[in-house]
């Protein structure tokens, strides 16, 4: 068993992180439990069970079998945004109203991360325009199916090479569409082939190169590929303009009496580069803050 203790920077919101991995009350792959999450998942290539405790303040305790304490430490600093300069953005933010007032009271938001870009990108293709709720208990469904074995009570989630084992008809039993499925089943195959997502992103040029590369498969649209690249590497200039949440919380950041056209939020979002996809998540938080 490798331990890692990290520092967590001011602001840091142990609440909405756990909210986030957290979301199936099924815990069928994750289990919050207080101030700890467990997460099953498939980690350099074996099973495990991950461990993220909170309950010392200021600090997050991890860890994970089968592993070196540097490789935990990237997994636990990428899961939990810490590299994400949430600084610099709210430096940048500041003098830019209605925008700077929401990003005041919520400062220090981080964009909590999926444990891999895999598992982003099949969650943004079964979260395609449907709701939380459906989609949540269809990836419930298709972790049971693909992942059979428990963990201390949690299944693994699937990696890309699980995946590819299993056939359309399986894939729809569990609630995926025809078109999802084949989606699912092309890019499980080119992650096992190809490597379509690497581990790591360490260059924002990359990103707009995998964006563009994730575009070509049929079934993937720009709300997928940004989503995927947002929760599965912290990229923070994907434009989100297409989703409803950040449509109608601009709705309401600006007072409006409709709800703006996704080229409108597009156009919108544009002045905010290099932090769009950011941008977005302070917009989803005000619904959550909201709500």
């Amino acid at each position: 068993m490798t331990t890692v203790k990290l520092p967590l920077p001011a602001h840091f919101s142990v609440s909405d992180f756990l909210h986030f991995h957290g979301r199936d009350s099924h815990a069928v792959s994750e289990r919050v439990d207080a101030l700890t999450l467990h997460k099953a998942i498939i980690f350099n290539l074996r099973p495990c069970i991950l461990k993220m405790d909170f309950n010392q303040v200021g600090h997050v305790i991890t860890n994970a079998t089968d592993t070196t304490a540097p490789a935990l430490t990237r997994q636990a600093s990428a899961m939990l945004g810490l590299n994400q300069p949430v600084e610099v953005f709210e430096t940048a933010i500041g003098t830019k109203p209605p925008l700077n007032t929401l990003v005041q009271r919520q400062r220090g938001l981080r964009v909590p991360q999926s444990a891999t870009p895999f598992e982003a990108l099949t969650w943004a293709i079964i979260g395609q325009q449907i709701s939380v709720s459906a989609a949540t208990a269809i990836r419930r469904r298709f972790i049971q199916l693909a992942s059979p074995v428990r963990h201390d009570g949690l299944h693994c989630y699937p990696d890309a090479a699980t995946v590819c084992l299993l056939t359309p008809d399986a894939l729809r039993s569990v609630g995926f569409s025809a078109t999802k499925a084949d989606t699912l089943l092309a890019v499980s195959r080119l992650c096992r082939d190809q490597q379509l997502l690497p581990e790591t992103l360490h260059l924002d040029a990359y990103a707009e190169q995998l964006e563009r590369n994730l575009l070509e498969i049929r079934g993937l649209g720009p709300w997928s590929v940004n989503y995927t690249l947002l929760r599965g590497y912290g990229f923070l200039d994907g434009s989100l303009h297409a989703d409803v949440a950040v449509q109608k919380a601009l709705q309401m950041l600006l007072g409006q009496p409709e709800r703006p056209t996704a080229r409108v939020t597009r156009d919108w979002l544009a002045d905010f580069t290099p932090w769009r996809a950011l941008v977005a998540a302070h917009l989803w938080q005000s619904l959550s803050t909201q709500a």
